[in-house]
């Protein structure tokens, strides 16, 4: 990347401050550009989702896996459910989706209380393990809530066998005007496919491990024995560990994390598989040496950009987020690390542009936290309108959930010294619910900017994206209009 007429900016920048110049390019179609990220983590898009526990689950784990991308699992959760999750995300099929099943018996208000776990919106209705029927929310309207499934679902299914070629399965849902099929291995449940995802399932490539398998990470945090809970997530199946702390320039980093990776090299030589380890965050140079240099193949930068955090404002204590990535950048590569840029995105252009200061990929929070897929329970509002509850990682929530084993003195006193939001309304917006109808928008946007640099690979973008600076009335020209003024 260099800076339009080799400017040096006076002032740190974010990404409003910036924009791309076009240069000659012989990128003929957005689709023939190559996201592979080159951190060597095995993502085919540079979308991670952030380890916050609003955010990340099992159902954000696989769904932005099928996609290329990977999700961090929380430090929060317990190994007894972190593993149990891991293992979840493994069992998934690669191109089927996870239906949402309901017994033939079971009552409508059981449905309605998981047909919000998926943006497909239908869920199988089984009878033992034989699909009878699909039940909508449509189905569930203006009827009984302990009415039985079988009254009120449709019972003539369309159904397609898991070795039919997805072009066939497309043409029978246009054919007949369906959304969704469920999928069979024999008479079992293997999974479901829409319409959407056949035509997902042809423009991205599935984050998979060596054995076929989804991809997921997880973050371990840098207190306490740091090698036994590394080995433990290990063992569950993680591709990719991330030691994390809101300030990860500091001592307790230095010292935990060679411990983390000499239990990854433990891992390897049993394996023969290497896991990266991601650390963070920093936003200076000297700090990314510094973890670099103990271990660390991936930087997490970023202090205090995300819609959750107040450090900035508490503290004064962070950096604008294009500055950050691109100096950290600069200095993971000539020490033979890569960085993600964690957090301040808000529309695919900020991801574009985290990719042309140097990040490998971009990890991505509070964006994807009000959709169906994120881990908070769905809730409507008094107008209808549907949202999931979001809270800061070093929120009084987050807290309270971290230090539960803590005797209540201690407890007491971490709660004086929270920061972050602890309760926001992330709504899910009608026309992108899931975080897939995210993704299709970020990667439409980012394989753009690519061919308007002549770039078809993260590599060649970094060296031929041309940026520029803007002032607030610049920023404000390039945005659109929903009115007219």
């Amino acid at each position: 990347m260099k800076f339009l007429n080799d400017i040096n900016p006076a002032h740190d920048l974010t990404y409003s401050d910036t924009f791309m110049v076009p240069s000659r390019s012989a990128v003929a179609s957005r689709s023939g550009v190559d996201l592979t990220t080159p951190d060597s983590v095995g993502t085919t898009i540079p979308l991670v989702v952030s380890n916050m526990t609003a955010v990340a689950g099992k159902r954000m784990a696989e769904t932005v896996a099928r996609r290329g991308g990977i999700t961090i699992l929380p430090q929060d959760i317990s190994p007894l459910a972190l593993t149990d999750m891991v293992s979840q995300v493994k069992a998934a099929h690669p191109v089927f989706e996870t239906p949402i099943t309901v017994d033939v018996n079971d009552s409508v208000s059981i449905a309605l209380a998981l047909l919000g776990k998926r943006s497909h919106g239908a869920a199988v209705v089984l009878d033992g393990h034989q699909p009878v029927g699909i039940i909508t929310e449509k189905d569930c309207q203006e009827v009984d809530r302990f009415t039985p499934i079988y009254q009120v679902m449709t019972s003539e299914i369309v159904t397609a066998s898991k070795d039919e070629h997805l072009d066939s399965v497309f043409e029978t849902m246009a054919a007949r005007h369906l959304g969704m099929v469920p999928v069979l291995d024999g008479e079992h449940l293997a999974g479901v496919l829409t319409r959407k995802g056949v035509l997902r399932s042809a423009l991205y490539t599935p984050a998979l491990d060596p054995a076929g398998r989804l991809m997921v990470g997880a973050a371990v945090g840098i207190n306490g024995d740091v090698g036994s809970k590394t080995r433990e997530l290990l063992d569950a199946g993680v591709d990719v560990l991330v030691l994390d702390t809101a300030h990860g320039h500091q001592e307790k980093m230095l010292e935990a994390l060679p411990v983390a990776v000499a239990a990854r090299d433990d891992f390897a030589q049993g394996t023969g598989r290497r896991i990266q380890v991601a650390a963070g965050n920093v936003v200076s140079a000297a700090g990314t040496i510094d973890l670099a240099r103990a271990g660390a193949d991936i930087l997490k930068v970023g202090v205090g950009p995300g819609a959750m955090c107040t450090t900035r404002m508490m503290t004064g204590v962070g950096r604008p987020q294009f500055s950050a990535v691109l100096e950290c950048a600069t200095a993971a590569q000539e020490s033979g690390a890569e960085v993600w840029a964690d957090g301040g995105v808000k529309y695919p252009r900020d991801v574009a542009l985290a990719l042309a200061a140097g990040a490998a990929s971009v990890m991505i929070g509070s964006w994807f936290a009000g959709t169906y897929e994120s881990a908070g329970d769905l809730a409507s509002d008094g107008d209808g309108r549907l949202y999931k509850e979001s809270f800061g990682m070093a929120s009084a929530r987050a807290v309270k959930q971290r230090t539960k084993h803590q005797s209540a003195f201690d407890r007491a006193r971490a709660a004086l010294f929270e920061e972050g939001i602890s309760h926001s309304r992330m709504y899910l917006d009608p026309q992108r619910p899931g975080v897939e109808d995210l993704i299709d928008s970020i990667v439409s946007g980012v394989r753009s900017a690519f061919s308007y640099a002549g770039a078809d690979s993260i590599a060649q973008f970094r060296e031929r994206a041309i940026v520029g600076v803007q002032s607030a009335a610049g920023y404000d020209e390039g945005r659109p209009r929903e009115v007219s003024w």
